[in-house]
């Protein structure tokens, strides 16, 4: 069993195939964490002693205080002064909660969520349920834990049901806490900026309180939830790594406290300011899920956990499929488009051996610039004077797929939707709306307008053979307010928005279950694990600049898997050398080109087709196998990196020159995933090496220029 009940210590131990995470139940009140790391079968209570200015209960005695217990869960007003896990308001006004032990369970699988995407079970998944209660205010708590043996994840949610006989407002929602007895950690994160996401930051914890959030209404480009605490000592191979993510797109806290004690306490979940929600006597409220792992070996075994568990739990099934290369025409055309221009880029993409031609904004309504149509979602007859349908099925008859662009959560003042219904935009009450790429945010916590949308959608798509949408959403939310709900409920606008948006992408999914779903936000303004369940993978970045693309990738790499990660190909110019270079480094992930080949010269075509060719045959390799870090660009001045099949059969390894080296030097480069006893021949040079050589290090020459990558694809003889 992976989760156990020892009921004469009354500690509860779940068990993944590598790590044990422990807490008990004391005085029938608190959940008292014990114990999260490598696994074992016992552990120690932590050093407990009396503090001065720390309330507890009489009957406990002074060493027993809420404010020094490493709680599975806290609560605010209630004797803890770090940051809470919950604080709900009831009928007194004062956010004093404080719920006590009642009873667990233990059942195979897990529990689903309502309305909200969560971690599909595997085969031997269990789930731990908590039920707690406050008598003061007759709500319950429920407590999940989840657990992924194979993938060493251990996921984590709550639900509050108000059985008492007044509305109650549930103020803070922090499905994650993590008390961990020890002060030596660095927090890890991944901080950015549009056209810049994903930087690696690494400091070292100290006393106080250090978050990334987001108040944005989506997960944001400037902070990704994804959160790592690890050892100073820590490195890619070694060291003690805790990971934590958050399967939710919209604004969110993380939050590391390193308390008087010397204890570093971790949260995650909903960001305050931004949200509430009030619940009518009989209500229940879900929470979206945390995920966290840990690692003994390192961060680099932390990040293969989150892969392993993206891949098999998060995405959905057709992720592990091969994932189409696609020729985008934003970069080539941007609103420029018309349907001869089109089939001439499907006819030329066919033959160079695209999979899918994907027609980025501009095919709809009078949308002509970025000023105007958003919300009109019926296809331009001048651009397209016999139908979608028409059209889409000759780019088909050219031998080649098709995708389309939509953006439905956003609207444009002009546009006949917003002239219309302009209270179907979120706005604050009397204020006037702050425009952002000459746009604003439908209120997609409105029913009726999900059902506008799904109904425009199914019109305009009613008959057309589409085998991949690319969803975007171009701008965050501010001034924000819903002309549906009354003046104390709109702290629940920006968590019922991002239901809504879910609502729509499930409609999405079960509507057109041929197709796939690339999703986006201006790159990766959204690239979290909420988006993840509904898409093939995501747009990582409108910067398509490949020395940029290094970094960022090389980010995403840290919380996500390769499969998530659209990489595209842009703007050679007629550079050989720089289309080689852009190349290599797009195949860190799903490959795919954005730039018009009907003005690109022949030598550069060809080129393109042969690398198509070529990452065929490798492509399985990063999209199914493990990835491995061996030089990070934030540290060094070259990016080194390999991915290698389950069974070690087949190894991808990457080089990318981002400064100037010294021409001629050499770095040894240490395959550890190689079998040692086996022979692998690299497929461009044709030169063999025995595992074991490759395990000691394959030395690698530099090339001395900047913007220089190198490939190399070593197969088991």
């Amino acid at each position: 069993m992976a989760i156990r009940f020892i009921k004469s210590s009354k500690r509860f131990v779940i068990d993944t195939k590598n790590t044990t995470y422990a807490f008990e139940i004391f005085k029938r009140h608190y959940l008292v964490h014990l114990y999260y790391g490598k696994k074992k079968a016992r552990f120690e209570e932590a050093e407990r002693r009396s503090l001065g200015f720390s309330p507890n209960v009489a009957e406990y005695s002074s060493k027993y205080s809420p404010d020094n217990l490493p709680l599975e869960v806290s609560f605010f007003g209630s004797g803890d002064y770090r940051d809470t896990s919950v604080c709900i308001v009831g009928k007194d006004g004062t956010g004093v909660t404080d719920f006590k032990y009642k009873s667990y369970r233990i059942f195979e699988g897990r529990q689903s969520i309502d309305g909200l995407p969560f971690a599909r079970p595997d085969a031997d998944s269990e789930t731990l349920e908590i039920l707690m209660q406050d008598k003061v205010t007759g709500c319950e708590l429920y407590l999940y834990y989840t657990v992924f043996p194979e993938s060493d994840v251990i996921s984590r949610h709550m639900a509050l049901v108000n059985n008492g006989k007044s509305s109650v407002k549930l103020a803070r929602c922090m499905p994650m806490e993590l008390n961990l007895d020890r002060s030596d950690l660095d927090m890890i994160t991944l901080w950015g900026r549009h056209n810049g996401e994903c930087n690696y930051q690494r400091v070292q914890t100290h006393h106080g309180v250090q978050s990334v959030g987001s108040r944005r209404g989506a997960s944001s480009h400037q902070y990704n939830p994804f959160m790592a605490l690890c050892a100073h000592t820590a490195t890619e191979e070694r060291g003690d790594a805790y990971g934590f993510n958050f399967v939710y797109s919209g604004s969110f806290l993380d939050e590391v406290e390193l308390d008087q004690t010397g204890r570093t306490k971790a949260l995650m979940g909903m960001d305050p300011a931004t949200f509430g929600y009030i619940l009518d006597a009989g209500e229940r409220f879900e929470s979206p899920e945390a995920v966290m792992t840990y690692s003994h070996k390192g961060l680099g075994q932390m990040s293969r956990n989150f892969h392993k568990f993206v891949k098999n739990n998060i995405m959905p099934k057709k992720a592990l499929d091969p994932h189409p290369v696609v020729l985008n025409t934003w970069e080539a055309c941007y609103f420029d488009i018309d349907e001869k221009k089109l089939l001439q880029f499907a006819e030329k993409g066919a033959a160079m051996g695209f999979d899918m031609l994907v027609m980025d904004d501009g095919w709809f309504a009078e949308r002509h610039h970025d000023r105007a149509a958003l919300g009109d979602w019926y296809a331009n007859k001048d651009k397209f004077p016999n139908g979608l349908a028409d059209f889409v099925k000759n780019v088909r008859s050219k031998g080649i797929k098709f995708g389309i662009w939509i953006e439905p959560e956003m609207v444009n003042p002009d546009s006949d939707l917003y002239r219309a219904h302009p209270d179907w935009a979120l706005r604050a009450s009397g204020r006037e709306p702050l425009v952002s790429r000459k746009q604003l945010v439908l209120d997609m916590s409105r029913d009726e307008v999900i059902d506008y949308l799904i109904g425009a959608f199914d019109k305009v798509f009613d008959g057309v053979e589409i085998d991949y949408f690319k969803w975007d959403m171009n701008r965050h939310m501010c001034n924000v307010g819903s002309a549906a709900l009354p003046p104390e409920r709109q702290c629940e606008v920006y968590f019922r928005y991002i239901k809504g948006v879910y609502r729509l992408m499930d409609w999405f999914v079960k509507r057109f279950p041929n197709a796939v779903i690339e999703t986006c936000s201006g790159g990766g303004g959204r690239y979290d694990l909420g988006m993840m369940p509904y898409g093939i993978q995501i747009w990582t970045s409108d910067n398509t600049n490949p020395y940029n693309r290094t970094f960022i990738q090389s980010g995403a790499m840290l919380a996500y898997p390769a499969t998530t990660m659209s990489c595209h190909v842009s703007n050679p110019k007629e550079n050989m050398k720089s289309l080689d270079y852009r190349y290599k480094v797009a195949c860190e992930g799903m490959l795919g080109y954005e730039l018009n080949i009907l003005e690109m010269s022949d030598e550069v075509n060809a080129e393109i087709s042969r690398q198509i060719a070529e990452y065929r045959k490798f492509e399985h390799v990063m999209r199914l196998g493990e990835f491995y870090r061996l030089a990070s660009p934030e540290n060094t001045k070259y990016s080194a990196y390999y991915y290698t099949t389950d069974d070690a059969s087949e190894i991808v390894l990457t080089v990318v020159e981002k400064e100037d080296c010294r021409a001629g030097s050499t770095k040894l480069l240490k395959i550890k995933a190689a079998l040692p006893d086996a022979t692998y021949t690299d497929l461009y040079s044709g030169k063999r090496y025995a595992g074991r050589e490759l395990i000691e290090g394959l030395y690698i020459p530099l090339m001395g220029e900047p913007d220089s990558a190198r490939l190399i694809y070593l197969k088991k003889d």
